[in-house]
This record gives structure tokens, C-alpha cells and sequence, in this order.
């Protein structure tokens, strides 16, 4: 079976409770296959018509019984749901302390950069024992980001970011696959995600870094001259940036929304569509101006601008 396994490695915190719940769905299955074959087989027997003269006994209804039958499989299904939906709240949300890395899916490739600057193509590498939220974007088609010894597993979808986190629990180089089918060449799209040690994984930061994506922001930031705009303190023409990642902020027609990444893209490639109280819809759009590595190097360096107090 070492040739030829049935499941991929546990090679994450989510891969033993995933597996757990995985089998015991397994086992509820095969118990009511073996239970429900056995009756038929034993009234087929016990209770088939011996004569065309024979007519079979009429029963009188048991509620003692509808209600074990009916009761029983919800309290079982309520049981799975909750065991479900806890996992699927703890995969959902990544912890505060999260290392976090950006993708980019394009046809046929992953674009991966870290938040110190280290750029990688087809490769992931993360720290063992670290946790890990990467923030991902396509820009072309619906890609779908699957790492199965992680049994982790996000769609990459265009005109928005979707988040996955994990925790590797064993060094080593595992698959990286794109599991929404992609276009011609969705088959070769693979890449690895190379798990070391905390200390290696220093050391490997430390080769061939590049600028970092806040750095990288900041320049973009200037070079589009959202700076004489968007000032320290909030002014005429546009409002602070400063400490706004995170926060509410009241619209002029009225709404409320949060600031996260999501808002951040749409004000920055359609900014007329949601503009901020007290303030013109004098800001360009960007749309088809600037690339999503782009647009997520600005996001970086905007989330970096947090108040002192």
C-alpha cells in the first residue's frame, strides 16, 4: 500500500479531524447498508407469501417505534451537523498571528509572494508549525487552490479574494493542484508546497529576497499619487488611511460597511460606487490600470498604515 495509498499524509492540523470526521460518516454509512440488508434479506425469508391461499397478518401502527425511527436519525443528523460546522468554523477562521502570503492564479500557474518579498512560481514555501493564511485572487478564470495531505482546499476567483489558512505539521514537499477545471492546460497546473523547519525556512527568506509587498505598495502608492490625496490626516480631498483597515466607515447614501480587502479593491479599481461621507466621487477608477499583484501590493501597504495610539 505504499505504492498505491488511499489517502494522502496528514501533513496538517486539519488533516486528522477532516479524516475523523470523514470515517465516522464512513462507518454510520456501512452500519445502516448492513443493517437495512440484513432486514430485507430476513423478511424476504420470514414473511414471504407460502401459498396463493395465504394472506399476511395485518399490524396494528407502534408508536414506540415510529418515534425511535424518526427521532433516532435526527439527533444523529443534528449530531453530524454541529460536529461539521464546528470544523467548519475553526477552517474559516485564521488565527490573528497568521503568517500571511498571497496568490494570484492565472492560466496556468500559481504567483505566490510573500510578505517579506520572496516571490515564488508553482512553489510554496512555509514554516513548520506556523500558521498560514494566504489571501488569493485569479486573474483570468475560477481556479481552485487544493493541497490534500492539508485537506485544505478555496476556490480563486476573479474580481475578488477568498482566504484559506492551515498549520503544517510535518516537514516535507507536498502537491499543490488546481481542482476547478481551468482551461487546456488545467491538467499541468501543479505546483508544491515545501514545509521546513521554522530556522531553515529563515534562512530560506533571507535568499533572494526582493522588496517587500508594503514597500512595494508605498511606491506604488506614490507613483499613482494617491499620496497627495490620501493624507496622514483626513483632508478636502480624500480621507486617511491611516488605522482604516478594519474599521466601519458611513457612506454618502447612508450605508455602512467594514474595510477589509475586498472593500479596499472595489474603491481602488471602481471608486465612484462606494464613496465615503463627507467626500467628492473625485477619485479615479483604476480599473485595467493596474495588475492584481499590483493591486494586492497596494492592499499590503494600506492594511501597514496603523494608528500609533
Amino acid at each position: 500500500m505504499q505504492d498505491l495509498p488511499l489517502f494522502p499524509e496528514q501533513a496538517s492540523t486539519f488533516a486528522e479531524k477532516s479524516d475523523l470526521l470523514y470515517w465516522f460518516l464512513v462507518a454510520v454509512s456501512g452500519f445502516f447498508i448492513a443493517v437495512i440488508f440484513f432486514l430485507v434479506v430476513i423478511f424476504a425469508v420470514r414473511y414471504r407469501r407460502k401459498s396463493e391461499e395465504h394472506w399476511p397478518t395485518v399490524y396494528q401502527e407502534n408508536p414506540h417505534l415510529e418515534m425511535l425511527w424518526t427521532v433516532g436519525p435526527l439527533i444523529l443528523a443534528l449530531f453530524i451537523f454541529v460536529w461539521g460546522a464546528k470544523l467548519y468554523v475553526d477552517y474559516a477562521r485564521a488565527p490573528q498571528d497568521s503568517m500571511e502570503v498571497f496568490v494570484t492564479g492565472r492560466q496556468w500557474m500559481w504567483k505566490i509572494q510573500h510578505s517579506a518579498g520572496q516571490r515564488e512560481i508553482n512553489y510554496l514555501h512555509v514554516p513548520k508549525g506556523v500558521p498560514v493564511k494566504l489571501t488569493m485572487t485569479s486573474e483570468d478564470v475560477i481556479h481552485s487552490f487544493f493541497i490534500p495531505a492539508f485537506r485544505v482546499k478555496a476556490d480563486v476567483v476573479p474580481g475578488r479574494y477568498t482566504s484559506l489558512w492551515f498549520e503544517a505539521t510535518e516537514a516535507g514537499t507536498y502537491r499543490l493542484y488546481c481542482a476547478e477545471y481551468c482551461g487546456t492546460e488545467h491538467s499541468r497546473m501543479i505546483g508544491y508546497v515545501v514545509v521546513m523547519e521554522p530556522a531553515d525556512f529563515q534562512d530560506w527568506l533571507q535568499g533572494g529576497r526582493s522588496e517587500s509587498m508594503e514597500a512595494a505598495g508605498q511606491r506604488l502608492f506614490g507613483k499613482l499619487a494617491c499620496n497627495t490625496c490620501h493624507l496622514p490626516q483626513s483632508g478636502e480631498r480624500g480621507p486617511s488611511l491611516v488605522g482604516l483597515h478594519g474599521k466601519e466607515v458611513e457612506l454618502r447614501d447612508g450605508r455602512r460597511v467594514r474595510v477589509d480587502d475586498g472593500y479596499l479593491r472595489e474603491s481602488i479599481l471602481a471608486p465612484a460606487d462606494k464613496v465615503t461621507a463627507g467626500y467628492q466621487p473625485i477619485m479615479p477608477a483604476y480599473q485595467g490600470q493596474i495588475s492584481e499583484h499590483e493591486l494586492l501590493q497596494l492592499i499590503a501597504y494600506i492594511k501597514s498604515q496603523r494608528s500609533e495610539g
